[in-house]
């Protein structure tokens, strides 16, 4: 009875310390002047790179007086288009413009207007786009919300006009193209937009169309009226390729900064939905209810005076995450296919191993094959710390990134694998999934401890370009992070009594919980939430048994007082700096949480359907069942010998599961994790089936031998040594 209730205390004082984790969140520095006026001034595809000092001077003195930052803009398709770019700003929220069937690329920006007077427009398309927003989309963006919040709005071109069009279709003032002298124009309405023109191309064409640009914003920073605010933005990309634009803010109290939102949680990184509501917190007016999705920028210091040291060159952030976008479905779809091989070529091998009742029978397989898979084993589970590090290289700046990636990715995978067969206690059993697992915690802990720079814009961690995530963990990192955690605490468990291991899972899995819920750190509350679950399940099953429903439910209100914890703690700040979870809990309040239910689960089907991690978590699956119901798979085994272990992968698959479902990532971090833990668990299996006991031995030895430890014959039959410390 102690044994079975050990746990509980264990598992409160997890609960504690988890919501004592999320009880602080870092401070915005919102500026505190406000102006009389905002301009925002767009071009679709307008990059950092294609400023310059000489070619683009008004751009470069704005760039180097103002707050800047990187722009993610992500609106409600896959590519965002120019009109979708400036629909999406207009809305503060995902928004899409409709487009023809069975197009590939993006059309220019030609809305329908109409000028029945010689003041203002009509976007005669308007209602049109508004419904087919509402109905065929699930982000609940209403456009021209940002244009119905103020009094009235100047248009100077056509995306200006899609962004500052009423939900009617009414653009308040409206002009095609600059008037020779805008001062009276930019000064008449609180809010102008102005279209800046398209970029596209390359080479002198695109040179071209940028210092025209340039040359139109030179003349509204002239005619700008006192006390304003200019936002300059490359609003969209021009054609099927994602990329990061330039945001630049400068006016009274926006100078010298880098530009971030509570939404990104990274200095120097914006979304583009953050410029609705950025206008109205400069104008000091309130933000509509329930439709803008975005957050208010921020400053924070530390910006180069230069604009070429802080955005081009070795700083060029638009460049690497566009190498990472393209080299990490490459990574993972090459290593979900080297470990099906892997794992088809050892069934063979665990065959052989498995001892046969009787004198004699079918030879054990080769100690060098064994060798050779063992090694070939260990690589695999560190191809994704391997490839965590990696990305601490500029292999992006090569010509050929991909090639430079993977020859960095083999060395560090030979220099890990090296280190883990070169240890002392290498021919213990547990050693090299131990080691491994230790391995991934401390990468995946480092970077967190740093500001998760690796996996930010890392092939194995989230791009900026995507957009869901800029700060923190991301999904693999937490599949590592998880699975590495609970499977060494359930090796450092089998060193100790089977009454104080719950303490050694929850001691470990309380300080990853911690981790990964901090605003510091993981910034992820919904994935402490579903690791504070797993080590509860992996707590109450550590000192051995099955998970019973009175452990389950033990483990489930765990979870559910993490929840409730944050929430209240959430709940409680400004609507500005409140988490996902307190967010999606305001919106379950006001009737407004059902376009949040359905974005997850559109990510979650995007993510099941075209990750190559997917392919990675069902291949770990198929080869965990036939180790664990097959006659020579071995696991079963394992688990009776180290039943901690069975604890550890208990609670990782309650952890990842729940992880990536309610965090939209489908099997994301379960296959994260698969790729680390299977490749070892299959090593462990194989040893325990050549280390079983050789049943030709006498009898009394055999029963002397037991008592202190299991003696068995390794691969080589030497004796070798398993117990359940490994």
């Amino acid at each position: 009875m102690k044994d079975r209730w050990i746990a509980v205390p264990l598992i409160l004082a997890a609960v504690v310390a988890s919501v004592a984790g999320f009880a602080f969140r870092p401070a915005s520095a919102a500026p505190t002047d406000r102006v009389d006026y905002v301009i925002v001034a767009g071009a679709a595809g307008l990059r950092w790179d294609d400023l310059d000092p000489h070619r683009t001077p008004a751009l470069w003195a704005e760039a180097t007086k103002g707050s800047i930052g990187w722009l993610s803009v992500k609106s409600a398709m896959r590519v965002t288009c120019p009109s979708d770019g400036w629909l999406t700003l207009g809305a503060g929220n995902y928004a899409a413009w409709p487009r023809r069937p069975g197009t590939t690329t993006c059309d220019p920006v030609q809305p329908a207007l109409t000028q029945p007077d010689a003041i203002g427009a009509n976007l005669t398309d308007q209602r049109t786009v508004v419904a087919d927003n509402a109905n065929r989309l699930p982000y609940g963006a209403v456009p021209g919300a940002l244009a119905d919040s103020v009094r009235c709005t100047t248009a100077i071109g056509p995306g200006a006009a899609i962004a500052a069009a009423r939900p009617v279709g009414r653009v308040d003032k409206y002009h095609a193209e600059l008037p020779a002298n805008p001062a009276k124009d930019l000064s008449d309405c609180l809010l102008s937009m102005v279209d800046l023109g398209t970029i596209t191309g390359s080479g002198a064409a695109r040179e071209a169309q940028v210092e025209k640009a340039d040359a139109t914003l030179a003349r509204v920073l002239a005619a700008r009226p006192p006390r304003s605010l200019m936002l300059i933005a490359g609003v969209s990309d021009t054609d099927r390729t994602s990329r990061l634009h330039l945001a630049i803010a400068e006016g009274e109290g926006w100078d010298g900064g880098w530009l971030t939102s509570a939404g990104t949680g990274r200095d120097g990184y914006l979304q583009l939905i953050d410029l609705a509501p950025t206008v109205l917190a400069a104008l000091g007016r309130p933000l509509p209810e329930k439709l803008f999705a975005g957050r208010a920028a921020t400053i924070v210091p530390g910006k180069p005076h230069s604009v070429a040291a802080a955005v081009q060159g070795d700083h060029n952030a638009d460049q690497r995450a566009s190498a990472q976008f393209s080299v990490a479905a490459i990574f993972f779809t090459v290593l979900a296919a080297l470990e099906l091989l892997l794992f088809v070529l050892i069934v063979p091998v665990m065959a052989r191993a498995r001892r046969h009742a009787g004198p004699t029978g079918p030879a054990l397989p080769p100690r060098r094959v064994v060798e050779v898979f063992e090694m070939a084993l260990i690589a695999a589970a560190l191809a994704i710390p391997a490839a965590l590090l990696a990305d601490a290289s500029p292999w992006w700046r090569a010509k050929h990134p991909a090639w430079v990636f993977g020859l960095v990715t083999f060395a560090l995978i030979l220099i890990g694998t090296a280190a883990i067969r070169a240890a002392p206690r290498y021919h213990r059993t547990l050693w090299p999934l131990g080691a491994t697992a230790a391995i991934g915690v401390i990468v995946v802990g480092a970077d967190l401890l740093t500001g998760a720079q690796l996996q930010f814009n890392g092939v194995a961690g989230y791009s900026a370009i995507q957009g869901a995530r800029y700060a923190g963990v991301g999904g693999v990192g937490l599949g590592v992070f998880v699975c590495g955690l609970l499977v060494a605490a359930g090796w450092v468990g089998q060193w100790v009594r089977r009454q104080w291991r719950p303490v050694v899972v929850v001691l470990l899995g309380g300080i990853g919980v911690i981790m990964i819920g901090s605003p510091y750190l993981g910034a992820d509350p919904v994935g402490a939430i579903a690791v504070t679950a797993g080590v509860c399940v992996a707590a109450a099953i550590s000192g051995g048994g099955w998970l019973t429903f009175p452990r389950f439910a033990w483990s489930a209100l765990a979870g559910l007082a993490v929840t409730i914890g944050f929430a209240v703690l959430d709940l409680r700040r400004p609507a500005l700096e409140q988490g996902g979870l307190g967010r999606f809990l305001n919106e379950l309040g006001n009737g407004t949480a059902g376009p949040a239910m359905q974005r997850a689960a559109a990510a979650n089907g995007q993510a099941l359907l075209g990750s190559p991690l997917t392919l990675l978590a069902i291949i770990g699956v198929l080869m965990l069942a036939f180790c664990q119901f097959s006659p020579w798979g071995g696991l079963n085994r394992v688990f009776g010998l180290h039943p901690a272990l069975r604890a550890a992968g208990a609670g990782t698959t309650v952890a990842t599961l729940l992880a990536g479902v309610l965090g939209g990532t489908a099997l994301t971090v379960a296959g994260a994790a698969a790729a680390v833990a299977v490749p070892v668990a299959v090593l462990t299996a194989l040893r325990v089936l050549l280390h079983s006991a050789d049943r030709t031995r006498p009898e009394g030895e055999q029963e002397r031998d037991t008592r202190r430890h299991q003696p068995g014959r390794d691969a080589g039959g030497g004796s070798v040594t398993v117990d359940s410390r490994g």
